[in-house]
């Protein structure tokens, strides 16, 4: 989705899931929850994630859902912690 000359992270991420179920796994498996564009692949959510919260990215999964949305599961890396992300998007 991204060009090669310009990629704006701010285009890939929509917004965080702040659902019970996200919040869990912030909690439980660090991973983040964001409905993403639905033109954009792994490699384009994983580079917008490390840019704009400054982690490292461990695995991401994506998921349509029925309402035509694609979500995102984003693993953080052991040292990046999923809490300390959520509470600067304002989610814990």
């Amino acid at each position: 989705m991204a060009t090669a000359t310009t990629f704006d992270p701010y285009s890939i991420i929509i917004r965080p899931v702040s659902s019970e179920k996200s919040i869990r796994q912030i909690e439980f498996e660090n991973k983040l929850v964001f409905v993403v564009n639905t033109k954009c692949c792994k490699a384009d959510v994983k580079k917008a994630v490390e840019q704009l919260f400054k982690v490292r990215v461990a695995k991401i999964n994506i998921q349509n859902t029925i309402l035509g949305e694609k979500r995102a599961y984003v693993k953080l890396a052991p040292g990046n912690l999923a809490s300390d992300v959520s509470a600067d998007l304002g989610l814990i």
